[in-house]
């Protein structure tokens, strides 16, 4: 074990009087790579707080002196996922105090429990049976469910997958996660047009939403349908040179030292083996289960949607064709908004800079094909389009509405009997109830529900 090391010492006063200490900072003597140290106090808290950035997760002990040269141990903790903030308990002997932080480069195990390092529901959570709208246990969406029969949803396996989502040490340097670049609040997709890589660099595509990924019924997973299935997709973005840069064989090493990891492994999977294929499993698991159902547009099929205003209600009718010249529901399809057995080209550019499965099969035929995804929670997942290109649903509907480019592989829904683009031709009024029935297909309790949210303890 290493020999602890002096992280960072600040003189205090007697804790009645904390908040007019003096503020000199002492020199450190080192730090582990990467990480930052301070103790941190506020007139109206009543104990001082210790406060780390430490990508290594590494264990600290909190130390108390009065001299700077006679320390007493105070406390030790254990950062989990890259960051802790917590209070502490000062000695209490009175006069000026000095207190300072040392790291342990290997944490005891003890410090690597379930209980200590997530915070997870005393009952698991209901990952396996969600409850479902009728409509979902019917077909076609029936039809469109991608989950294979060796990999089932289960409790144990989601939680897993959970943490694994919201975990930093699936990327080389401990700094980013799944999560990093498919956040919760934005329906699990990247606000920006292109994410941040571990080392800085950008990707070359949009983060897609993941909610409803289950309900697909081609299986295929990326924008250009590289990964077959699911499985194949969530192990790719940690081993991408940009994204993750990450190898499989050091992630196993990796959360095989964690106890906390291997007694989840122990409850998905019966033994504590932490292998490529179980991560995989695991993380698809909880992928599949990010359902997104609880809509206005859910609650309105149930009242024929009474419950929409005379604007939703035109916005549907345009949605589905009733009014106006729109096609929206030939690509996406069913009330979970997604297509059949096609890939499209929907006319982005001629010729496309990214030419999608083109790219992938090496086929003209195939140029400017990408994936559909579901527009459920469409209203959270700004920037559109594979690159981005859009930063509102107002430029989307109008790109429909005028903007579609003429390509040889431009999908029949989108062009006339004569060959030329569709347009839809739109009024005002009509562009703007568009807009609005697809804010009624947002999930208002999905930003914010526990279940799919970081499992990792940063400190009360």
């Amino acid at each position: 074990m290493k020999t602890p090391s002096p992280a960072s010492l600040r003189p205090l006063t007697t804790l009645a009087a904390l908040a007019l200490a003096a503020s000199t900072v002492l020199a450190s003597t080192e730090l582990p790579p990467d990480s930052t140290c301070g103790f941190l106090h506020h007139s109206g808290d009543s104990l001082p707080r210790l406060t780390l950035t430490d990508p290594g997760n590494h264990a600290w002990i909190i130390q108390s002196s009065p001299d700077l040269a006679h320390w007493t141990d105070l406390q030790t903790v254990r950062v989990y996922n890259g960051s802790l903030r917590t209070a502490f308990l000062a000695d209490g002997t009175g006069g000026t105090r000095y207190f300072r932080s040392l790291y342990l480069s290997t944490p005891p195990d003890s410090l690597s429990t379930t209980a200590l390092a997530l915070d997870l529901p005393a009952t698991t959570a209901n990952y396996a049976n969600p409850a479902l709208p009728a409509t979902f246990r019917a077909q076609p969406i029936l039809g469109q469910d991608n989950t294979p029969a060796a990999n089932p949803v289960t409790d144990a396996g989601a939680t897993l997958g959970r943490t694994l989502f919201y975990d930093k040490r699936l990327s080389l340097n401990q700094t980013l996660s799944c999560a990093s670049c498919h956040q919760q609040a934005h329906g699990f997709s990247d606000p920006a047009k292109f994410s941040t890589g571990f080392a800085g660099g950008l990707t070359s595509r949009n983060s897609m939403g993941l909610a409803n990924a289950r309900w697909y019924q081609r299986s295929a997973f990326f924008w250009d349908e590289r990964a077959a299935t699911l499985e194949i997709q969530v192990l790719q973005p940690i081993q991408n040179a940009v994204e993750m840069g990450m190898t499989l064989p050091l992630l196993e090493i990796r959360l095989a030292a964690e106890p906390f990891y291997t007694n989840l492994f122990t409850r998905a999977y019966g033994t504590p083996a932490v292998t490529s294929d179980r991560i995989a499993r695991a993380l698809a698991q909880f992928v599949r289960s990010i359902i997104s159902t609880s809509t206005k547009y859910d609650a309105g099929t149930a009242s024929n949607f009474a419950n929409f205003t005379a604007q939703e209600t035109l916005g549907r009718q345009i949605f589905n064709g009733q009014a106006g010249n729109a096609t929206c529901a030939a690509c996406h399809g069913t009330d979970n908004f997604v297509p059949g057995p096609a890939i499209n080209n929907n006319g982005l550019e001629n010729p496309y800079l990214d030419k999608g499965l083109g790219a992938v099969t090496g086929r003209p035929q195939d140029e400017g094909l990408f994936k559909v995804p579901s527009l459920r929670n469409i209203a959270l997942t700004a920037p559109y389009m594979h690159d981005g290109r859009f930063a509102t649903l107002e430029e989307v509907v109008e790109f429909y509405n005028s903007g579609v480019v003429n390509h040889p592989n431009l999908s029949p829904p989108l062009r006339n009997q004569n060959g030329t683009p569709r347009r839809l031709n739109l009024t005002p009024t009509q562009k703007a109830a568009l807009t609005a029935f697809l804010h009624t297909l947002s999930d208002t309790s999905l930003p914010t529900d526990p279940r799919f949210s970081d499992p990792f303890h940063y400190g009360p």
